[in-house]
Formats: C-alpha cells, sequence, structure tokens
C-alpha cells in the first residue's frame, strides 16, 4: 500500500492595510480586530480628536494667566518705586501741615518787641505803641496795625518788620535827617528835605541852619535846599548857619559869614569839592561871596 500523501502545507494570506495586495506568510492564526472603546483609547488616539470650546477657553485662560505672571514680575520695581514717591509726598505733606499748625500756634506768638535804628527817637514810647501786637503769632502780624502806631511819631521815615522765632518781633525804623529850621506862627519848626515838621518849639534849634524858601516848605524851592544840604560833606554841613532858595536853581548857603552861591542842586559832589578848595585857598574871613553855579568857572569875591 502506498504511504498516504501528505497534505498540503496550509498557507495563510494577510494583507497589510499600508501596503494592500501583498501576501505575506505567517505562522500563526491573525487575531480578530477587537474595537477599543473611548476610555480605551490611547494618548495617540486621544491627541487626534478635534478641539472643542473648552480647549480654547482653558488655553486662553492659561495665556493670560501666564502674562499677569510676566507683568507683574516686570513691573515690581515700577510699584516700590511709586510707593516710595507717595510715602515722600504723603511725609512732605505731613511736615508742611505740621510746620503751618506750628506757626500760627501759640508757640510762635509775640512776646517780645524790639525796636532798632532810633536816634532822637525814644525808643521805649515805640515800643509801647506796638505792645498791642504781643500775643499775636508771629505770621498773623498786621503790618498796616504796625503801620497805624509809627503814624505818630513824625520822625519815622520808613521801617521794616522782621520776625525772630519763636517769640520776637524787630522793627527796623530809619529816622527822618533833619535839615533846617523853619520859622512859623508857632515858633521854629524843625523840618527834613520833604518839608515833614518834626517838632516846634519856641526857638530855633542849635545845630539846625535857618532856611528861607518861596512857597515854605514842600515847594520846589525847598526840595532844592534840602536836595543841597544833605550832599554836603559833614564837615561843610556843620558851618552852614542860613540856606535860602525863590527857585530850585538859585540856591545859596551862608558859611560864617560869607554867601556861598551854590546855584541848582546838579552835580554837588564836585561842587562840594570846589567849595572846600576855595574855602582852604580863601577863608571865609577874607570872602564876601563864593560863586560855585559853574564849578568850571568859580568866582570869589
Amino acid at each position: 500500500m502506498r504511504d498516504p500523501e501528505p497534505a498540503p502545507e496550509q498557507v495563510t494570506e494577510v494583507i497589510e492595510p499600508s501596503r494592500p495586495g501583498r501576501l505575506v506568510p505567517f505562522a500563526q492564526p491573525v487575531a480578530e480586530a477587537v474595537d477599543v472603546g473611548p476610555d480605551e483609547r490611547t494618548p495617540d488616539a486621544e491627541g487626534d480628536r478635534p478641539l472643542g470650546l473648552r480647549d480654547v477657553w482653558a488655553a486662553a485662560r492659561a495665556r493670560r494667566r501666564a502674562l499677569r505672571r510676566e507683568v507683574r514680575r516686570f513691573t515690581v520695581r515700577q510699584r516700590r518705586r511709586r510707593y516710595a514717591w507717595l510715602a515722600s509726598l504723603a511725609a512732605v505733606v505731613l511736615v508742611g501741615l505740621g510746620a503751618v499748625a506750628t506757626a500760627y500756634s501759640p508757640l510762635f506768638a509775640v512776646s517780645k518787641i524790639t525796636v532798632l535804628g532810633t536816634d532822637r527817637l525814644d525808643r521805649g514810647a515805640v515800643e509801647q505803641a506796638l505792645a498791642g501786637e504781643k500775643g499775636t503769632p508771629l505770621a498773623l502780624v498786621d503790618s498796616s496795625a504796625v503801620k497805624a502806631a509809627l503814624v505818630g511819631f513824625p520822625l519815622v521815615e520808613s521801617y521794616s518788620i522782621e520776625a525772630r522765632p519763636p517769640q520776637e518781633l524787630v522793627v527796623r525804623i530809619i529816622e527822618r535827617t533833619p535839615v533846617g529850621v523853619v520859622s512859623t506862627r508857632g515858633g521854629f519848626s524843625l523840618v527834613d528835605a520833604a518839608g515833614v515838621v518834626l517838632s516846634t518849639s519856641e526857638k530855633a534849634p542849635e545845630g539846625y541852619p535857618v532856611i528861607e524858601a518861596t512857597g515854605g516848605a514842600g515847594s520846589r524851592a525847598f526840595r532844592a535846599v534840602g536836595a543841597v544840604y544833605r550832599s554836603l560833606p559833614a564837615d561843610l554841613r556843620t558851618q552852614v548857619t542860613a540856606m535860602a532858595a525863590t527857585t530850585p536853581d538859585d540856591v545859596t548857603l551862608t558859611i560864617e559869614g560869607a554867601e556861598v552861591v551854590w546855584g541848582s542842586s546838579d552835580d554837588p559832589v564836585e561842587k562840594a569839592r570846589v567849595l572846600q578848595a576855595l574855602m582852604i585857598a580863601t577863608p571865609p574871613s577874607e570872602a564876601d561871596e563864593y560863586d560855585i553855579s559853574s564849578p568850571d568857572a568859580v568866582v570869589v569875591r
């Protein structure tokens, strides 16, 4: 008997998805495909799903958070600088408010009044007239009230007020300078260059020249006389015994009995220099008149 013929070798064909139609020998049977549910998909399969509205919103929120973190990180120095500036400003405001409150408090109220610059004025009388300012804060001292108190002193030409914290008020006074004596119905009045009467007495005060000016005190002729007197050097001023003028251009002086034709009040320094030289060359006892109205052409008689 013939041996039975061996059964032909079984061949299984598998078609690869990527290369259709190719025959691949496979020794074992092919496993059946199993459907994978949505919860059992691999990450690769999950990444392939389309993005939804929730994914877009989450990504946008994450981007905003990251942006805010970056902004906070880069602006921290600016915030610190701003806080320091605000703190400095607040400190300045507090200091200013404190200074103002202190300046207007009783701690800086006037308790002492000092008067400076008085010569012929009675300093005590002036301080007494200003006593009404005591108790007033230095910042609230009324200049008009000070002026009203000093009006009663004709010798006061001008004044200034100085506050010396904490409680001292200083009043600096410039007195009027008398230039001569004017004869009036009430006696002899001592006047300054502006014609302001400083005092009046029955007898002419010694040491001041007698003034005769057309138009009286305050006229243009009188003001010219006063300007000439104030421009004289101190040694010449003490030698003048009388002054006169009918116009501003014909001022005359009397020095030790000799008449000095001064002319106008222009060029007083040069005229005074020329007069001193003439008086040395020809003393007043030897001359009747010095005409220096024109310093370049003087005449001695």
